[in-house]
């Protein structure tokens, strides 16, 4: 059965209403999946409903930032209770922190001379602010001094957002991250799935901290990843055996890529069957 069990919607950085990403699936012959929005579940309730009518099982997603001493990881979270009052409290903390973050940013863009209408962009999120479509809302207002400063007249999103975004000479944005211990407190009450989401990005599973996070009481690692090779698949399913853990997969999609490029989204070359993931059955049951 192919399943996918990391996708992002509008509610987040994804560029797919819940509607139209559930029929992007069905069309890509996804039998289940999950919605995994950052930091929000808006979007979860019209998944579910739109996903019934192409016939594609569902069950509860979500993505966080959190951090662990001084690491910081994404995780997801499957099969939890998404109509909580604690998790929409600790969504909402996490969105407002957001938010200030990223108006402190596009501020310091304007003093630095770019046009930049801050509160008009913001004014666009009303969960998570998604700073792929900030950078897309920057460009299209200084596209002519990021071309001569880029010296790219077609520059790529990863480099607008690593120029502008994630620079110390412009604007150095953080995100908003959750201590983990707080979200496995909650999990005790709402229940659910926490997942180790795409480690081998970055090489985020070096060190002691899968060690780490087995002793708090992760069930599971994704192993199958756009963001992953070959090698960090294999490490992540020696990291799965060593501690017994669930292996999951996800595109990760957030939109087609557009223009002329013959490959559009990761659907068209990575396929995950739930047949090849270690004990998947715990999630999608």
């Amino acid at each position: 059965m192919k399943i996918d069990l990391q996708v992002h919607s509008t509610y987040s950085d994804g560029f797919f209403s819940p509607t139209k990403l559930a029929n992007f699936l069905a069309k890509n012959e996804v039998k289940l999946a999950a919605l995994t929005d950052h930091n929000t579940v808006k979007g979860q309730d019209e998944f579910k409903r739109a996903a019934k009518k192409v016939n594609i099982k569902t069950i509860t997603g979500l993505e966080l930032y959190v951090y662990l001493e001084h690491r910081r990881v994404n995780i997801l979270w499957y099969n939890f209770d998404d109509k909580d009052p604690e998790l929409h409290d600790l969504l909402r903390e996490t969105q407002i922190r957001r938010k200030g973050i990223v108006r402190k940013a596009l501020n310091k863009l304007k003093e630095q001379g770019y046009k930049v209408q801050t509160e008009k962009i913001l004014d666009k999120f009303t969960n998570y602010v998604a700073v792929n479509k900030v950078a897309s809302e920057f460009y299209s207002h200084n596209k002519t001094k990021v071309h001569k400063e880029l010296n790219n007249i077609n520059p790529l999103e990863e480099d607008i957002l690593h120029e502008y975004f994630y620079s110390s000479d412009h604007a150095r944005l953080r995100e908003t991250y959750i201590n983990i211990e707080r979200v496995f407190k909650l999990r005790k009450k709402i229940g659910g799935q926490i997942i180790f989401c795409h480690p081998g990005k970055h090489n985020k599973y070096r060190g002691n901290l899968p060690e780490k996070l087995n002793k708090l009481g992760i069930d599971g690692i994704e192993v199958l990843s756009p963001h992953h090779t070959i090698g960090a698949i294999v490490y992540c399913q020696y990291l799965a055996q060593k501690y017994s853990w669930i292996e999951t997969g996800g595109s990760d999609f957030h939109l087609p890529t557009g223009q002329h490029f013959s490959l559009q989204h990761s659907w068209q070359w990575f396929h995950i069957e739930s047949n090849y993931l270690r004990e998947i059955y715990k999630i999608i049951k």
